[in-house]
């Protein structure tokens, strides 16, 4: 019902902005001609040591792949974890879960990122621009950051009052999805407020396969559609900001819920059965997943002549249950009274907070430092088990200094601090040692797996730092280095887990005597632009002391119907690769763009590749763009990947061809925007190396088009 509530509003702003007034009058004025010989992104990538992507709105909406991951993905380096055909996560530069921090509203996005089929709990209709820094970066943000951040930036408030809002509706064939969004805002002298409310309705996607392999069972796929992979999303946003002088307060409350199936032909026991066709594409039923995201910020920032303080607090509170009809494996396990399907339940709530000092002195000096703290607490629920119940704190502090020494030169150096601590409980599993005991295990044996997760109660202390060089000489020429020492704590799943994770099809087992991760990190980058050229090559090489990863073991587990186990393994690691880019400015308003990523693991103690590392891909782009329309088309080139780990499947490689089309229309005192677009256009059967279906032998989705029709209204200026 909520959906047709936003589309009947969305259509009534539409009439509204066409009929209901003319456009405004314009006020003309003379100015000096003005030649922008640099845009934000140059200017960004010279005021920092480490390789900065940039999203903006046009980008955003233009390439829009379903989620905010998967649109980001076109971006050199960034990659795209994907959960079926929504929801995502993000890798950079082959790292991924914990390693990767994403910001909004200056606060860490906290929920269950350990798990591959767990995606962002955030509003991508609502995200307007987005700054990917790709390199160590927990020098700035924490120990979490090791691989990089993903910054969502707060929206620009307009430049007079005015009451503003914009309706945005979307569909998508390969799952039949629909939604909308409709945002309406104001900006009345030193405030500015907005509100979006978002939903999306899908049903189960479509695939170039008849069947699918999983645990050696072919499952038939009817109708080539993956049976309850449909779901739900709904979002909803407010942020408010007030300004008075150098005073700046901003305020936001989001609460994200996403409910979405599993393929019940690969969850658990494989089962044909499970799989025939009900007749009806668009229910959800069991197993399922079903998660709420909640949460609340506020920054608080002052500014004088030389120096700005700027304070962040937020909590969050994220609940992830996993749904399937009970089916313990144990004769004497009775389900439970309540929620008798309820397989797994998470409850993080995380407060967190942190202030950040800036200082301009004199003679080219800047000084930033600042510190900051975060608190959290994850409880269990359910009838199976997984990982602990555990609580979690971490502190850091640093200091950041850069010096332009000359016009051409710039230099930056810091360190910081992180101490953390992670306690974690004990569970004793009684069914598993009677169900062990009648399979005919020892004594020994049960005694070994009757306690599946022992007390945990670690502290953690370490120093990050880098020191990095911008040089940019005459002739367009730009040149960035940067070493870095990062450190990041591991998680409670990678300290505590033991049980079955169906959402990944696989045994997942923590190690209690894990370190943290430390590891070294160099980073390069040469930037060229100049008539109607540009260039950039962006090398990498990271090595880390105790690299952890999940590692397929070969053994196999003893829980029933398990498979073998994956364990968290600390490891000498290499990470090694880059991103090349290149655009030309063509005749008759085309432009052509090469962008191409390239990253090699190595398991430096077994002297093998480590597991789940990206293919080598290779993009390219040719657009036509005049006036208000803009065309374009891609070819997207995935190497195969053999270089895996042991008991780790190989992945295929694929070519793919995409396309769309950006159409913007006047429409009274509005612009309507178009955009059509089709994914995987020649509807290929390929993989993703990095997709949590990919172990059940799951291709991608086949063929997606997608429209989006975006209709910005201004009803008019404020008195």
């Amino acid at each position: 019902m909520r959906i047709y509530i936003i589309v009947g509003a969305g259509l009534w702003m539409i009439v509204y902005g066409v009929f209901a007034h003319e456009p405004d009058t314009l006020k003309e004025a003379l100015i000096k001609e003005v030649v922008i010989t640099e845009n934000l992104k140059q200017t960004r990538n010279r005021q920092s040591t480490v390789q900065l992507e940039m999203a903006d709105r046009s980008f955003l909406t233009r390439r829009f792949s379903g989620s905010l991951m998967q649109t980001l993905e076109r971006l050199p380096g960034v990659r795209s974890m994907d959960i079926g055909s929504g929801f995502s996560k993000p890798v950079i530069r082959g790292m991924g879960f914990n390693r990767i921090s994403v910001i909004e509203n200056g606060i860490k996005q906290e929920g269950q990122q350990w798990g591959a089929d767990h995606g962002l709990e955030i509003d991508a209709l609502n995200v307007e621009s987005v700054n990917v820094r790709k390199g160590p970066a927990s020098l700035l943000y924490g120990s979490d950051a090791m691989a990089g951040v993903i910054e969502i930036m707060p929206p620009a408030p307009p430049f007079d009052d005015q009451f503003f809002g914009e309706a945005t509706l979307t569909g998508k064939s390969v799952s039949d999805l629909f939604g909308g969004s409709l945002l309406l805002g104001v900006k009345k002298g030193r405030v500015h407020t907005r509100i979006r409310y978002s939903e999306q309705r899908f049903g189960d996607y479509r695939i170039p396969a008849d069947t699918v392999i999983y645990l050696t069972q072919r499952i038939p796929v009817y109708n080539r559609r993956l049976k309850n992979t449909a779901g739900a999303e709904r979002n909803i946003n407010w942020s408010g900001e007030y300004n008075r002088g150098r005073y700046r307060s901003m305020y936001a409350v989001s609460n994200a819920w996403q409910k979405t199936g599993f393929f019940p032909g690969a969850h658990g026991i494989p089962d044909a059965s499970r799989v025939k066709d009900d007749g009806d594409s668009r229910n959800t039923g069991m197993p399922f997943s079903k998660v709420n995201h909640l949460k609340a910020s506020t920054r608080q920032q002052y500014t004088w002549d030389a120096l700005q303080v700027r304070w962040d607090i937020g909590y969050q509170n994220n609940r992830r249950e996993e749904w399937s009809l009970f089916h313990t494996h144990y004769g004497t396990q009775s389900p439970p009274d309540k929620d008798p399907d309820k397989e797994l339940a998470f409850r993080l709530n995380t407060f967190s907070s942190g202030i950040k000092i800036r200082l301009s002195a004199s003679s080219g000096w800047e000084h930033t430092g600042g510190w900051d703290v975060q608190y959290q607490q994850n409880t269990i629920g359910g009838y199976s088990f997984l990982m602990p119940a555990c609580e979690r704190f971490a502190a850091g502090g640093f200091w950041l200094t850069n010096y332009q020494a000359t016009d051409m030169l710039t230099l930056s150096a810091g360190l910081r601090y992180d101490y953390g601590k992670i306690k974690a409980g004990e569970f004793t599993d009684s069914y598993l040692a009677a169900w062990l005991h009648e399979q005919g295990y020892t004594e020994k044996e049960i005694a070994a797996n009757r306690v599946r997760s022992y007390p945990v109660n670690k502290r953690f202390g370490d120093w990050s730092g880098s020191i990095g060089m911008v040089w940019q000489p005459a002739g367009g020429h730009l040149f960035k280095a940067n070493i870095g020492h990062s450190f990041r704590l591991p998680g409670a799943n990678e300290l505590a887990s033991n049980g079955i994770h169906h959402g990944t099809f696989r045994h997942e087992q923590g190690d209690a005597s894990l370190n943290s991760e430390r590891g070294w990190q160099f980073d390069m980058a040469y930037t060229w632009s100049g008539n109607g050229i540009s260039f950039n090559l962006s090398p990498f090489v990271a090595r880390f002391g105790n690299y952890i990863y999940l590692r397929p073991t070969g053994e196999w587990s003893v829980l029933p119907h398990a498979g073998q186990v994956y364990r968290y393994t600390g490891s000498e690691a290499l990470f090694a690769g880059g991103e090349v880019s290149a655009g030309i400015q063509l005749p008759f308003h085309f432009n052509c763009t090469l962008a191409g990523e390239y990253v090699h693991t190595y398991n430096c103690d077994e002297h093998i590749p480590l597991a789940f590392s990206p293919p080598a891909t290779w993009r390219n782009t040719l657009a036509w763009k005049r006036k208000n329309m803009e065309l374009y088309a891609e070819h997207q080139s995935i190497a195969g990947q053999t270089r895996t780990d042991r008991n780790e499947d190989a992945t295929p490689g694929a070519s793919l061809l995409h396309a769309g089309a950006t159409l913007t229309i006047p429409a009274g005192a509005t612009r309507a925007e178009v955009t059509l677009s089709a994914h995987n256009l020649l509807n290929v059967r390929y993989f993703n190396h990095l997709s949590f279906y990919r172990k059940a032998g799951i291709p991608e989705p086949g063929r997606a088009v997608q429209l989006i029709i975006k209709i910005p209204v201004r009803p008019g200026g404020m008195k």
